[in-house]
């Protein structure tokens, strides 16, 4: 509160100064607050104001820091470099827009090398070719309740480019026009801009009350971020909304992320700085990911047209741990969040990172287009050589509610024979899906697929229409009820390769079978609507 106060005293402050004063000045004569209109902006959304809004950075930097304010207006910008010690206070009614390369005269930064980028896709691997990019900074912030339009950045993004083979030089890879070339990834996206906001090896970094409006490949992308702070935010985005990699000591809360072609809120640990860097002591609360149509949940229509996301799987938006995870996820707390129109909750681990001690509670869901729980260990390992594979261990999942889930994706829980998921309890569960499981469904024999990218479709249309179970030990279900619409036939349970599984007080919509054991070792089921209480120390194969 009083550092709102503070903000705005100074701001009025600057009202009733003189005319030709260039900033707030405080009684030792240092300035604490600029104009970007005082360094040459127009903001008539024409006139090109990147070299005006850098100018004021730097001036309030050089000052030992301040607040660079942008009034109502729209100022059109390339790369904007972000210094230490420096609030962007974008006011009512003023919009940066990221200018196009195609339209407007200039480029974005060049994405810096990164000896490491053939861990994870380009577009993590990178930050300088971005609106707005700092590295390296700290105490910095963007508030206010402005926008960043980023009509002008491209959501592109080449794969990550392949190691050079033997007799291959630079040379003559940069001949090549693929892009997994060595060069061939930097200079196929020169000049382009893929992100609205990038930050990498930063700390003490506060985002508040803004919108974002398509953001490019990312909205946000902080890697190697430290105290992150992100609240109140507004994003309609055409592909990721937020990318939190290899960060530590990060609260999101009260933001609306819409995302129908990419994940809403994901969390990495990328391979992007050099080293092995786990995603850790992370809240996520009080917010809302959905997948409706590019512009409508700004504009208030929320219209659900589009049915596929650019990966051929229906509209995503999201939350997600993973893909890259190299470092691992530890300490996560999530809560109070909303999923509508999009896929569900996804934790996955594919490149030798753990996920461990993770709490997720009070979940709502509606019209979920993929599975509505979906907790993956594979082994892309997309990692240096040697990278022991994953572990999944110590989850719980607790007070979610779905309604109209797709039918072709049950919840998952699947790891490796080599390492099975360990140690997840799902209690306070009630999932209604739409139904309509065949014979043939429930027959299916499920590919292990293990190193795929990870995507509930991986595995096609399952064999059960609740819960999916494979290579896991010591699962828990506590008060767990599955039902349907459409007529159903497959069983409410499939469990392959499982260990110590208890469950209680299940509720599911009878079908031909509750559930259906294979390979199970200590299984067991208690206090739960007709289904007798019993106790199996291990079978083959089994179903009742």
């Amino acid at each position: 509160m009083k550092q709102k106060i503070l903000i705005l005293l100074t701001i009025a402050t600057c009202f009733f100064a003189l005319s030709d004063s260039r900033s707030t000045v405080d009684a030792a004569d240092n300035k604490v607050f600029f104009n970007i209109r005082d360094y040459g902006a127009k903001g008539d959304g024409t006139t090109l104001d990147t070299a005006a809004i850098n100018k004021a950075i730097e001036t309030a930097a050089s000052k030992g820091g301040g607040t660079v304010y942008f009034p109502a207006g729209t100022y059109l910008s390339f790369s904007i470099r972000l210094k230490s010690n420096i609030t962007l206070f974008l006011d009512n009614g003023a919009t940066l827009f990221a200018a196009d390369p195609a339209v407007h005269k200039g480029k974005y930064d060049m994405p810096e090398p990164n000896e490491f980028d053939m861990y994870q896709d380009f577009g993590h691997s990178h930050w300088q070719n971005s609106l707005m990019w700092g590295i390296g900074i700290e105490n910095f912030a963007i508030i206010g309740q402005g926008k960043i339009d980023g009509k002008g950045l491209s959501k592109r993004s080449p794969g990550p480019r392949r190691p050079r083979t033997a007799g291959e030089t630079p040379a003559s890879m940069a001949n090549n026009p693929s892009p997994l070339g060595e060069l061939a990834p930097i200079t196929e996206m020169n000049g382009l801009g893929t992100k609205a906001i990038a930050l990498k090896l930063s700390k003490n970094i506060t985002l508040k009350d803004f919108t974002i409006f398509q953001g490019g490949h990312f909205a946000l992308l902080a890697t190697g971020v430290d105290n992150l702070t992100v609240d109140g935010l507004r994003v309609d985005t055409n592909r990721d909304g937020f990318d939190i990699d290899a960060c530590r000591n990060v609260r999101i809360s009260n933001v609306y992320v819409n995302s129908p072609n990419d994940d809403a809120i994901v969390l990495k640990s990328s391979y992007a700085l050099g080293f092995n860097r786990a995603t850790e002591n992370v809240t996520i609360t009080n917010s809302q990911v959905s997948g409706f149509d590019l512009g409508t949940f700004l504009d208030g229509t929320f219209k659900t047209t589009q049915e596929f996301a650019p990966d051929k799987d229906r509209v995503t938006g999201r939350l997600k741990f993973g893909t890259e995870s190299n470092g691992g996820f530890k300490n996560i707390t999530i809560s109070n969040i909303n999923f509508v129109h999009c896929r569900g909750l996804a934790l996955e681990t594919v490149d030798g990172g753990y996920i461990e001690d993770i709490s997720i509670s009070n979940i709502t869901m509606r019209d979920i287009t993929t599975a509505p729980i979906f907790i993956r260990l594979g082994k892309r390992q997309r990692a240096p050589d040697g990278t022991p594979v994953a572990k999944i261990r110590r989850v719980t999942i607790d007070n979610v509610v779905v309604s109209d889930a797709h039918h072709e994706y049950a919840s998952i829980i699947a790891g490796l024979a080599e390492s099975p998921v360990e140690d997840v309890r799902l209690s306070n569960i009630r999932i209604h899906y739409k139904g309509g499981g065949t014979k043939q469904d429930a027959a299916r024999v499920v590919p292990e697929n293990e190193k795929s990218y990870p995507e509930p479709s991986m595995f096609g249309v399952l064999p059960a229409y609740g819960f999916y179970v494979r290579h896991a030990k010591g699962i828990t279900f506590d008060n767990v009820k599955v039902t349907f619409d459409k007529p159903e036939e497959r069983p409410a349970f499939v469990l392959d390769d499982v260990k110590d599984i208890d469950l209680f007080r299940i509720d599911a919509q009878p079908t031909s079978a509750f559930f259906v054991l294979k390979n199970v070792e200590t299984f067991s089921v208690q206090q739960s609507k007709n289904i007798k209480d019993q106790r199996i120390e291990r079978v083959e194969q089994k179903q009742f």
